[in-house]
């Protein structure tokens, strides 16, 4: 299973950006977890299958409608965690 850990910047937080993150890895069926960190960013840890978290990373590069993403920065990672669902933290 692939982790890819992404941290996201811009307009990301008090927008809907989290509850959004968590519906598309939902209809994807991506695990992992959604979070604000400093700075108004966000972080995302996802896992799944590569062409899943291929297009999970689309998405958040795209944004939900009232965010404003200006800036993503992802790794692929070696995650000793394996997560059953995708949460909001």
């Amino acid at each position: 299973m692939e982790s890819m850990r992404c941290v996201i910047s811009g307009k990301v937080q008090g927008v809907y950006f989290r509850a959004w993150t968590k519906e598309q890895a939902d209809s994807l069926g991506i695990k992992g977890w959604v979070r604000n960190i400093s700075e108004g960013r966000v972080e995302v840890l996802a896992q799944g299958g590569e062409e899943p978290v291929k297009e999970f990373k689309t998405r958040l590069i795209q944004g939900s409608s009232m965010s404003e993403v200006k800036n993503i920065e992802c790794e692929t990672m070696d995650y000793d965690k394996e997560y059953s669902i995708f949460e909001i933290r």
